[in-house]
């Protein structure tokens, strides 16, 4: 079988996760979490960053550093995971859908400005298989209303976004705040578990307050306090050093990730392109002012019923590939508090997009597999 993915092991996993558990430190915040922390903050720059036990928790940790609360408006894709949306609803705010791009699955920053209220506090762009939005435009949006920008980089390790300024700038480290996942299916896992990134310096100090379940407990083992107590909000949102440790072990391998992942990817490129030019379907656009990372790889169907047989054309031969979102202004909890609007593309992309297998140890001859079937069913 060509499972849709497969966790890969670098190698040394096992092995800091030994060292981690033979320090006598296996909670959170010991060696392995600082060491990846700082990788963070000097190869994208990010002025603080914060493991997290999942990217839904660097989410959370986003809404109370911004202090959402009933009343609030809180503008995001349609198109995307339920946590973009939950952490701020946990929070009491009201969550305005945009719709996605005609071209790419990503918010359209051009039908932005329409929603914002005076009500409006946070948007939050979030970056569909690692390709950057059109963060120009949302920052310029951000200051025009004096508003926060969260950028939603689950997806979005080591992808870049450049601007008018011509400055390539690596995604989460634009926005105020921004949160990345590490889950078994993105390109560095650890399982479970998460990063914030803050680029405001303003709110260093509070995000480690919140982090430590409300408590200066990091000042207080840096020596800054003779004791530490409960200050501010928080919960305990850091991960183990578990976590950690099988997660450092994923970023000393970071490069060599990610170019296999590419390669991956243009392959399929390459050899699907001739059936986008006979018109079968449509595969991903990159933006001029985005790389892509490899995160996924998907085509657009012309409908859902195209999509079918495509998957159970794969099925019948052991590959898994699957849609993804369902939108989540139709979703059974939140179409009774959406406004009414239609959001036409997000309803395509939820009901067109097929993402095909794609991790690291997938073998050329598997991807020829798969490429050969999805040729015998679209042109059957």
């Amino acid at each position: 079988m060509i499972p849709f993915n497969k966790p890969y092991m670098v190698g040394r996993e096992l092995e800091y996760i030994q060292q981690a558990v033979a320090s006598g430190k296996i909670s959170g915040d010991g060696q392995f979490t600082k060491k990846c922390q700082r990788f963070f903050e000097e190869k994208y720059g990010f002025k603080k960053a914060l493991l997290t036990s999942s990217g839904t928790d660097a989410l959370e940790m986003a809404a109370l550093l911004l202090n959402i609360g009933p009343g609030d408006e809180v503008i995001m894709p349609s198109y995307t995971f339920v946590s973009t949306a939950n952490a701020f609803v946990l929070r009491g705010a009201k969550i305005v859908f945009a719709d996605s791009q005609t071209q790419h699955p990503n918010l359209d920053a051009d039908k932005i400005e329409v929603l914002i209220t005076d009500r409006t506090k946070v948007i939050v762009p979030v970056h569909y298989a690692g390709v950057a939005c059109d963060m120009d435009k949302i920052m310029a949006l951000a200051r025009k209303y004096n508003l926060f920008v969260v950028e939603d980089a689950a997806q979005a390790i080591d992808s870049y976004y450049t601007g008018a300024d011509r400055i390539r700038k690596p995604l989460g480290s634009i926005g105020h705040l921004a949160a990345f996942s590490f889950h078994e299916t993105k390109n560095i896992i650890s399982g479970e578990g998460g990063l914030l990134a803050i680029n405001d310096e303003n709110f260093i100090q509070r995000a480690e307050i919140i982090w430590e379940k409300g408590t200066n407990r990091s000042a207080y083992f840096r020596g800054e306090v003779d004791k530490y107590g409960w200050v501010d909000v928080g919960s305990s949102f850091l991960p183990s050093e578990i976590t950690a440790a099988f997660l450092w072990a994923q970023l000393q391998e970071l490069n060599n990730i990610q170019n296999r992942r590419k390669e991956i990817w243009e392959y399929y490129y390459q050899h699907l392109s001739p059936l986008q030019a006979a018109g079968y379907f449509r595969l991903p656009v990159i933006p001029d002012f985005a790389t892509n990372n490899a995160q996924i790889f998907y085509l657009i169907c012309h409908n859902s019923d195209q999509r079918d047989k495509i998957i159970a054309a794969l099925k019948a031969a052991d590959i898994l590939a699957v849609f993804h979102y369902l939108p989540l202004h139709q979703s059974p909890f939140y179409a009774p508090y959406h406004d009414g609007r239609t959001l036409p593309f997000s309803d395509k992309y939820s009901e067109t997009l097929l993402r095909l297998p794609l991790y690291y140890e997938l073998c050329r001859a598997d991807q020829d597999l798969v490429i050969n079937k999805i040729k015998v069913a679209v042109q059957r």
